[in-house]
């Protein structure tokens, strides 16, 4: 039996024009328009494994920019950042959502998640994103029922693997399945996604453990990157890396698992 956990976002939604659209948006902002990330400057932060938590991510490149200038001790209150970020991403009203998460293409349906179950595979979420954008998008968005969602709220960030642990022992339970004999897969498109893996690993080394990158559409939009944007991820530790979450199928998940036990 196997397990495959997903990550959310660049895996499940297209973030490119949301969360990053947002995170560019309140570093400009922050930066009194002096600078505006692109795609790669925010995929090159995100390469250290550790930015993973897109606050976060805004408010360490608006400290990078000051301190470029001179102005190591910038101060910036997290909780207002977080909140202009909010205003942005979800709209102004914290209860009709007008913001980017509204237009987020989707790159998962339910219909392949049907095809997992019908395979004997069972599955769930580990993501940074708030429980609320994660439930938007896996319930509202995509139809499913209640899925096993781990969020940010639920667990520290990646890449500590704790909300893998998670998800993983919440999976087993809703479907009364004994821990030991099942192998896990974790589908995610960044360097802390990888090195989650390879923690967890570290920490339970008895069971299998799988990292499989995904490559973001705002990489494969660029054809360029995606040799480079692919080769830091099996760097990091993914074991195969697919262009889009629903070539993990069935067939390929079997191949996985053949591979890893040799």
């Amino acid at each position: 039996m196997t397990i495959v956990v997903f990550d959310i976002d660049g895996v499940v939604r297209d973030v490119g024009g949301s969360y990053r659209r947002a995170l560019a948006d309140t570093v400009e902002h922050y930066t009194n328009g002096a600078y505006r990330p692109s795609q790669q400057d925010i995929d090159h932060l995100k390469a250290e494994g550790i930015w993973n938590n897109d606050w976060e991510a805004s408010r360490e490149m608006i400290r990078r920019y000051y301190a470029a200038q001179g102005i190591p001790d910038y101060a910036i209150d997290y909780t207002e950042l977080v909140a202009w970020f909010q205003r942005r991403y979800r709209g102004p009203d914290p209860h009709n959502w007008t913001g980017y998460i509204c237009q987020e293409p989707l790159l998962m349906s339910a219909a392949y998640g049907e095809t997992l179950t019908n395979a004997g595979i069972l599955w769930g979420f580990f993501s940074g994103a708030t429980r609320a954008s994660a439930t938007y998008v896996l319930e509202n968005r995509i139809g499913l029922q209640s899925p096993v969602l781990v969020a940010m709220e639920d667990a520290p960030g990646k890449p500590d693997p704790t909300g893998l642990f998670m998800a993983v022992e919440q999976i087993l339970a809703r479907h009364s399945a004994q821990a030991s004999d099942h192998a896990v897969i974790y589908a995610g498109d960044t360097v802390a996604d990888m090195h989650t893996v390879q923690k967890a690993r570290a920490l339970d080394p008895n069971r299998r453990w799988i990292a499989v990158g995904v490559l973001p559409p705002h990489v494969l939009e660029d054809g360029d990157r995606c040799p480079t944007y692919r080769q830091g991820l099996i760097q990091a530790g993914a074991q195969s890396v697919v262009d889009r979450i629903d070539a993990l199928t069935p067939a390929y998940i079997a191949q996985l698992l053949s591979h890893s036990n040799t």
